[in-house]
């Protein structure tokens, strides 16, 4: 297999975290620096800033209640960072990210090669929110934000039709939004965009792994069917 695949089937990082350290040179194949596109086999010794990567870990998954304030990176000298917050004994990354401002569910994983498949956003995973503005929803708005808004995409530099959602009233200010997308601040740039702000944002579900009755800053690991429902489905 590709070189970063190995690496991060190992549980040691990201595909792409891989890329990255082997093109900083920090990588060597056999005691020679590595390339993009090398190819390992059975009998390869890997490096990363010349420590031999080990066997694959025993590999964890687990839900997490983020709450507003915690940072989703790895990067443990950003203040309030979530590994820093969790303290897990073992190298975890988050499952793409939850806005600072943002609580609720996420993933975290020592399974480098469940996080590529999980962001491919033409995989069209769901994600569920619990979202309260500042002010009456109107039928205008729901429909609005069902059908799609057109908003700001940063990393394109372009401005794009966000795709269909699922929308439910739950009461005068507050709505269930099911979103296929993870736009960078999606779901407060759709609501400004139609002339509300969001006071509070809560995500609940990740394709099939609820949050349910999960404490604010607690975890826990998800149950054998909820991984093998997860694996399936993507």
């Amino acid at each position: 297999m590709r070189i970063n695949v190995y690496i991060s089937s190992t549980g040691y990082c990201s595909r792409r975290e891989a890329d990255r350290l082997i093109q900083n040179q920090r990588v060597t194949l056999n005691n020679e620096v590595a390339s993009l596109g090398m190819k390992v086999d059975e009998n390869s010794v890997v490096k990363v800033d010349g420590v031999m990567i080990k066997e694959r870990p025993k590999r964890v998954y687990m839900a997490f209640n983020k709450p507003k304030g915690v940072v989703s990176t790895t990067d443990q000298t950003i203040p309030n960072n979530i590994i820093t917050y969790l303290n897990y004994p073992e190298r975890i990354f988050p499952i793409g990210r939850l806005d600072k401002d943002t609580s609720g569910l996420i993933l975290l994983t020592n399974d480098g090669m469940i996080v590529n498949k999980i962001l491919r956003s033409e995989n069209n995973h769901e994600k569920e929110y619990i979202v309260e503005v500042d002010k009456p929803l109107n039928e205008d708005f729901l429909r609005k934000m069902k059908s799609g808004v057109e908003i700001y995409n940063p990393v394109k530099h372009e401005k794009t039709i966000t795709k269909p959602a699922i929308i439910n009233k739950i009461n005068s200010k507050t709505f269930d939004l099911i979103i296929t997308q993870g736009l960078n601040l999606q779901i407060r740039r759709m609501c400004k965009q139609l002339g509300y702000n969001v006071i509070s944002l809560k995500r609940t579900r990740i394709i099939n792994i609820k949050i349910n009755d999960l404490k604010i800053g607690q975890w826990r690991y998800l149950t054998d069917m909820e991984i093998d429902d997860l694996l399936k489905t993507i």
